[in-house]
């Protein structure tokens, strides 16, 4: 058919064959066909989905109750109004489609070009249907049901037809502008109806959401809002309206509250139940489970898969945004080359000048709103993300199994959650750029098609290579990033290790040794970041020059096939050019964001698969189900599966009710084992386990958490006074609570750090005694205590009050075995004798051997008579003197109590985390920059980057001006002149890049560098009260996190600041050229920038320091769940470690979501004022007279002023995310000025070689206390300790025994007095000339995780025959020769592979392979039975006689062969003499302990 013949109905058809125009001549993308065909499409889709709504809730929904219905009421008023409209829509669609096809019917049926008319049938038709079929479901269905809100896919449909209508509108703008074609008048009337109606039905649907809190719109089927209601304490975002969510100002509270004062985290609003972990982690874990169904294992593919279901809702509603502002930033390129016609005075153009400025401004307003909304969203993604992994590795992390454990060091699981869970996190940011960066290429090779023609296919060819030219250097980074995170592993973990043993390390006087070990790691991890920083310049170099080289290669392609150009073709290339920046910025970042973050999801899926404790080990039955508590039969156990020999094998034994049950054994015999059997620690390989009853577990080496004493003895349970009391009785924690300063509201460090080693004891007997269960197991807690506290835990807590429970108890103490019902004598891993005391004390050896040994440290007390008289003295006048002598000492103490209440918190051992309050200091910025090389590479990064701007500037201006601005005009230069001085100007501006991204390097490596060196150095050099009240958590934080950032990104954030300054200024300096009038706008605008910068970083910074601040506590939580999990386990408390663990993720959430909304509060109002800067710039372009200035000048400032609002944006969001980032400078800066201990060594005197050659040690009027504001500990000490003997100290735990060997060692120096030893002053020498030459075995054995070889000697001073030696001294000998590699056997971390008693031999073996002329023993064989501590003792005697030794020891039988004993109280002497003399005295205190250990031991 002709084009002649075309119906009148076909406005735009008449017109276009009217003015003989080619339809071809309309772009695909602007014919009717597609845009009819699209929204057919999307109409027949909506009208399948109603239908199928219609019919499957037939029959499925009864009526709510009419009461339900009628609560809703006035809440929903928006219900209304949607209804309304979706009626108005779909009657005025039923108009068109009739006028469309009567129109159609009128002309006899045909029309122009077939395809176009059968589309618009089609349109026209579903649309009709479609609005029809939603409006009466909204009428009769869903109305009826009284929902409290929109499902979540019919507010997805209408943000998608508003989408559909604003396109239509650009479409049909764009060919009137571009191509004078008409459009009818029946377009424009659908257009207009449609987009007011979807911008109506957009806000009702979301401010009818924002009605009820909680809930998460990913819950709800499509088209149903049937989900449950969940009601929470609203966060301010929940109760927000549609347009104080448009614009944030829903933040308007917080930022005033910051703004007066300094936030704190009660400032900071709850979050949504959707974003919190308990609205997360249900849906996240159903999602896991479903996919991992079938004993599958987890995978990353998986994970991630689980992850999207769980945030699917936020993940379409980012990509609708992402989609709308990929359309919105390609108008204006699409554009220009129409307003330089414009400005040049073209015909076709002279009407168009105000619609062309609406059009370009309101494609930055959809910019603007698109990306805010769209930035903000992907923030709660991450946050939500974030939660869910740390709440799934938590719980993961509390039921390993320990080969599992073993397998994993605490330093690899802390960094699963505070550096893989964050990066997931952050790869939100990078998630929809899969397609985003394919379709806004396209969008570019189309405008550069329809401006530039076929030389557009050498842009997609350039682009192509510069995307495959950054493969290379991505794969390297991905393989340096890998590495560099291994070695991150392990230095975190030897990091951990050492800050958990600092105390030994400081007394042995090795720190600066296991310090040069933490540097050396760091440098085999410094290798790979190097080669990570100086690849990433690599695609700093591609990148930046990646719009350079495709504009060379285009422009360059014009050139041969003969294109010519003119300044508004070369223009809108440009403006192309530039925005095709983006995609191409973004991919690198992608690729490598998505390398690290895969790396991050394989490792959390590797852990989330590591082997579990079976939940079927031990058959658990319910209180009172059987008179048996406790049965083992046929048991076999190994800690180890592939080891030949079993740990326990043949165990067979049962536990009535109301039994006890004793373990008793030579060191390394399977007792704690036993322990772990029972309570299904140990992996079991046969026979059965059954317990019936709730159970309480003590463990050998206290577990304490951090944080109040009562908040440990409680453990989650109710408090109840007379209870609680009766508890703090038995275990003897009375008097210990009055002496501390806020009794048990005092906060105890880290791994209770700030009691003695007894009181950590009672506290975890006194947790078990408050849980009331059924089953007690005790693992050698009396060890720990001194000789009459224990009796007195024996007696009240044993017999007392679990007099009718069973109790299985181990110990080393042969005194307490006569009490059991049942006594197991372990050997070898099996039970080699088990039955009453008497029973097997005649029927075997090996309970002999250990009675043996037992009597024989008794005879050592045959000196006195032990006749009843002695002990019955005791219950009279000696109670009553010692209860003299420690309420005198309490009355003292009283009184330092009350003078020290005035400062109440301070006098708390751990204080809560420092942080900076207000402006981060110019002079960190300042620091930071010259640390390296003085700052002297500073200003040729900043030269490199101004003269790059410059030469691009100048390319682009070259281009501008050189090229004609339309065909006719004779062009000034010739093409290949134009092409030449482009190229050379572009490369010249790629090669300072390059230059730019090596300083930059450079110095960023080299800060780094630094700034680790002088932190580890600080932190190893500080006094231990530093470590005593600083949770380690605090400490890795900074060595990890806070190092990460300075390792990697802090340089390029402040790069990226002065940068974006640079190209700001440039873009000014540009538009003023064309109309300086811009700065009557630009400076005032400005000024209001910074205002509201500064408004919006008082409460950022706050919040930025928030979340620093709550991510220590997560960190710490979780290594102490990990390490304390078995005590966990045994409780049946995971569920409340799950809680608090979710209650520290939320506090943490709260400041970080808050800092996502402030940030974008700030960004849309800058956004808005560039927005302003940009449209009067526009009007002024304009309103000039047609000549008056250079169309391409004019539209060369236009093309920068399209970047005006994102480089504003830009520039702001870098400073307030540098000053974010700063912080971790700021946090490590903050430990490098930690005060020092004093000096190592003096440069000064030399000491005598062989000093002390006496071992005298003189203590005057010595006063110790711990902090400045704690009350003291030793109180006017005056004593001698001769040469060459030995002294035994004995007190009650707390007297100041410990303390006074931390004065001699300095780890506390003296506040009054001094100590001399042989005649010098220990407070005038250095801490390295005195600790080594004093040896001491502490109370906690320690061993590091290394070989047999480097435990004994960490410093390389011995040889291998001197090891022996020292080992075969220490009873090790043999135990190391079994072992394959001999002194070169695996130490895993803590010395878990050797048990406690081992670890104390180790421990001897230092000391012997040392032979110094002063020994210390600090409850030294506290952990071992009584026949090693006997071999003990003899190889001390026998290696040490002429050394002096002090004796710290609860077993009065270690100290009873001392030639002096010196008894502390309440930190001052009460007695001093040699044994004999003392029990010589029957009313002196120590004939009284003597006296009541012998009368327990017999």
């Amino acid at each position: 058919m002709s084009m002649a013949t075309a119906p009148a109905s076909w406005p735009l058809q008449a017109a276009m064959a009217a003015a003989d125009v080619d339809r071809h001549l309309l772009p695909l993308f602007l014919r009717p066909v597609l845009l009819h065909g699209v929204g057919a499409a999307a109409h027949l889709l909506l009208a399948l989905a109603v239908a199928g709504r219609l019919i499957f809730a037939a029959g499925s929904h009864r009526r709510k109750e009419p009461a339900a219905a009628a609560a809703r009421g006035a809440g929903f008023r928006w219900f209304r109004l949607a209804v309304r409209a979706t009626w108005a829509l779909a009657a005025s669609e039923v108009f068109f489609a009739a006028y469309s096809l009567v129109s159609w019917f009128l002309d006899g049926g045909t029309g122009w070009g077939e395809p176009d008319a059968v589309t618009d049938q089609a349109d026209a038709l579903s649309r009709a249907v479609a609005w029809l079929m939603l409006a009466a479901y909204l009428q009769l269905e869903y109305g009826r049901r009284g929902e409290d809100r929109f499902p979540a896919p019919l507010r997805l449909w209408w943000a998608l037809f508003l989408l559909l209508s604003v396109l239509a509108v650009a479409v049909h703008a764009a060919t009137i502008l571009q191509y004078k074609l008409p459009v009818p008048a029946r377009s424009w009337a659908r257009d207009a109806v449609s987009v007011l109606a979807g911008a109506v039905l957009l806000v009702a649907g979301f401010s009818a959401e924002r009605g009820e809190p909680g809930g998460s719109a990913s819950d709800e089927p499509l088209l149903n809002g049937a989900s449950e209601n969940h009601t929470v304490d609203a966060s301010m975002f929940t109760g927000a309206g549609f347009l104080s969510v448009l614009t944030f100002s829903w933040m308007g509270p917080l930022f005033a509250v910051g703004h007066s004062k300094t936030l704190d985290l009660d400032d900071v609003p709850d979050l949504d139940r959707g974003d919190s972990v308990a609205g997360l982690l249900s849906p996240f874990k159903a999602n896991l489970e479903a996919l991992t169904g079938d004993g599958q294992k987890v995978t990353a593919f998986k994970l991630t898969r689980a992850l999207v279901r769980t945030v699917w809702w936020h993940i379409a509603l980012t990509s609708l945004y992402a989609l709308i502002y990929s359309l919105a930033i390609y108008v204006g390129p699409f554009l220009i080359d129409s307003l330089v016609q414009y400005l040049n005075g073209d015909e076709r153009y002279a009407s168009k000048g105000k619609l062309l400025v609406v059009a370009f401004i309101a494609a930055k307003v959809f910019e603007c709103f698109s990306q805010r909304h769209w930035f903000f969203r992907l923030q709660q993604v991450g946050i939500r993300t974030r939660s869910a992994l740390v709440s799934v590795v938590y719980h993961k992390g509390l039921s390993l199994s320990s080969s599992s454990r073993q397998s994993r060091s605490s330093g690899e699981m802390i960094n699963i959650i505070s550096v893989d869970a964050d990066r997931v996190g952050l790869f939100s940011w990078f998630m929809h750029d899969f397609w985003l960066v394919p379709l806004q290429v396209s969008m570019a090779l189309f405008i550069l098609y329809s401006t530039l023609g076929i030389a557009s296919l050498a842009a997609l060819g350039a682009t192509v290579v510069v995307m495959l030219a950054t493969v290379f250097p991505m794969r390297m980074q991905e393989k340096f990033q890998e590495k560099l995170m291994d070695c991150k592993d392990v230095r975190m973990k030897a990091t951990s290790e050492i800050l958990r043993n600092m105390r030994i390390l400081k007394l042995q006087g090795w720190e600066m040794k296991f310090l040069s070990k933490i540097i050396d790691l760091r440098k085999t991890e410094e290798s790979w970041l190097k080669k990570y920083l100086y690849t990433s310049t690599a695609s700093t170099f591609v990148f930046w020059g990646a719009p350079t080289f495709v504009a060379v290669v285009t422009f360059g392609a014009c050139m041969l096939l003969g294109i010519p150009l003119d300044s508004g073709k070369v223009l809108s290339a440009l403006a192309t050019f530039r925005v095709l920046q983006e995609p191409i910025y973004t991919l690198p970042d992608m690729i490598s964001m998505f390398i690290k973050t895969k790396v991050s999801l394989e490792r959390i899926a590797s852990f989330l698969c590591l082997e579990e404790l079976p939940m079927d080990a031990v058959q658990r039955l319910p209180s009172g189900n059987s008179d048996v508590s406790v049965e083992v039969s046929n048991g076999c156990f190994s800690w180890d599966a592939s080891a030949e020999v079993p740990t326990l094998t043949d165990l067979n034994f049962q536990a009535r009710q109301g039994m006890r049950v004793a373990v008793c054994g030579m060191v390394g015999s399977g007792k704690s084992s036993l322990l772990s059997s029972i309570l299904g620690e140990m992996p079991k390989l046969s026979g059965e386990v059954k317990v019936c009853g709730a159970m309480a577990y003590v463990s050998q080496l206290a577990w304490i958490q951090s944080g109040k004493i009562q908040d440990n003895i409680l453990f989650g349970k109710e408090m109840d006074t007379e209870k609680y009391d009766r508890v703090l009785e038995s275990c003897s924690l009375k008097k210990d609570l009055e002496i501390l300063p806020f009794g048990d509201d005092t906060v105890i460090g880290e791994r209770g750090i700030n009691l003695s080693g007894g009181q950590k004891q009672r506290i975890q007997i006194a947790r078990a005694l408050y849980q009331d269960a059924d089953i007690y197991l005790f693992d050698d807690p009396f060890s720990a205590v001194d000789a009459h506290t224990g009796s007195h835990l024996f007696k009240e807590c044993l017999l007392g009050a679990l007099g009718s429970k069973t109790v299985i108890y181990v110990t080393h103490q042969i005194e307490f075995l006569p009490a059991a019902d049942l006594i197991l004598v372990m050997k070898g891993g099996r039970i080699a004798q088990a039955g009453k005391y008497d029973e097997i004390l005649s029927s075997g050896e090996e309970l002999m051997e250990l009675v043996g040994a037992h009597q024989d440290a008794l005879t050592a007390l045959d000196v006195i008579d032990v006749a009843n008289g002695g002990s019955e003295a005791l219950s009279s006048s000696g109670a009553a003197s010692l209860s003299r002598s420690v309420s005198s000492a309490e009355e003292n103490d009283k009184q330092n109590g009350e003078q020290d209440f005035g400062k109440v918190q301070s006098g708390q051992l751990v204080q809560e985390e420092e942080r900076e309050k207000g402006r981060v200091g110019f002079w960190v910025y300042w620091k930071y920059l010259t640390l390296s090389y003085g700052g002297a590479l500073v200003p040729f990064v900043l030269i490199a980057q101004i003269l790059f701007q410059v030469l691009q500037i100048a390319s682009n201006y070259w281009m501008a001006w050189a090229s004609p601005v339309s065909k006719d005009v004779e062009p000034p230069v010739s093409m290949s002149t134009l092409i030449n001085v482009f190229v050379a100007l572009a490369g010249a501006s790629s090669l300072c890049i390059l230059v730019r991204a090596l300083f930059l390097v450079t110095a960023a490596y080299k800060t780094a560098t630094l700034l680790f060196d002088k932190m580890h150095m600080s932190i190893f050099r500080a006094p231990m009260s530093f470590f005593d009240s600083t949770p380690s958590g605090r400490i890795l934080n900074r060595a990890s996190a806070d190092q990460s950032e300075v390792d990697t990104s802090i340089a390029q954030q402040m790069g990226s600041v002065a940068f974006s300054m640079i190209q700001l200024v440039g873009i000014i300096a540009v538009m003023s050229q064309v109309a300086w009038q811009v700065f009557v706008v630009f400076v005032p605008l400005t000024v209001a920038c910074f205002w509201y910068q500064r408004y919006y970083i008082d409460t950022a910074r706050e919040l930025q320091r928030l979340v620093g601040v709550c991510k220590a506590p997560i960190i710490q939580h979780f290594a102490e769940s990990i390490t304390g999990s078995a005590t966990i386990r045994s409780f049946g408390k995971e569920n409340m470690f799950v809680s608090t663990n979710s209650h520290l993720m939320d506090a943490f959430s709260r400041p970080k979501f808050y800092n996502a909304a402030a940030r974008e509060w700030l960004c849309f109002r800058l956004d808005t004022l560039s927005c302003l800067t940009f449209a009067f710039s526009l009007l002024f372009l304009i309103s000039l007279p047609t000549g008056f200035i250079d169309p391409a000048i004019a539209g060369l400032a236009v093309t920068y002023g399209l970047n005006l609002n994102t480089l504003q944006a830009f520039v702001v969001w870098c400073m307030c995310s540098l000053e974010n980032k700063i912080i971790s400078v700021e946090r490590i800066l903050q430990y490098i000025s930690i005060p020092e201990e004093p000096p190592l060594s003096m440069s000064g005197d030399k000491l005598p070689y062989n000093w002390p050659s006496e071992g005298v040690i003189e203590l005057h009027n010595l006063h110790v206390r711990y902090a400045p504001q704690l009350p003291f500990v030793l109180k006017g000490l005056t004593v001698t300790f001769p040469g060459a003997m030995k002294t035994g100290i004995v007190g009650r735990t707390g007297s100041g025994k410990s303390t006074l060997i931390q004065a001699l060692f300095r780890i506390v120096d003296p506040t009054i007095g001094q100590i001399l030893v042989d005649g010098v002053d220990i407070c005038t020498i250095g801490l390295h000339d005195l600790r080594s030459r004093l040896s001491i075995i502490p109370q906690d054995p320690t061993m590091f995780e290394g070989t047999v070889r480097s435990n004994l000697d960490p410093l390389g001073e011995y040889n291998d025959n001197q090891i022996w030696e020292a080992l075969d001294n220490c009873q090790l000998g043999d135990e190391v020769r079994k072992k394959e590699l001999k002194l070169d056997s695996p130490v895993i971390e803590n010395g878990e592979n050797w048990s406690v008693g081992q670890r104390q031999l180790a421990c001897l073996g230092r000391v012997i392979l040392k032979r110094t002329k002063i020994l210390v023993l600090d409850e030294a064989t506290a952990s071992v039975d009584t026949a090693t501590d006997n071999l003990i003792q003899k190889t001390l005697r026998e290696y040490f006689s002429e050394a002096t030794v002090i004796t710290i020891a609860h077993r009065i039988t270690s100290v009873i062969d001392s030639d002096m004993v010196l008894l502390l109280e309440n930190g001052v002497t009460v007695e001093s003499d040699t044994p004999a003399r003392l029990l010589e005295d029957k009313s002196s205190l120590f004939s009284k302990l003597v006296a009541e250990y012998t009368m327990r031991a017999t």
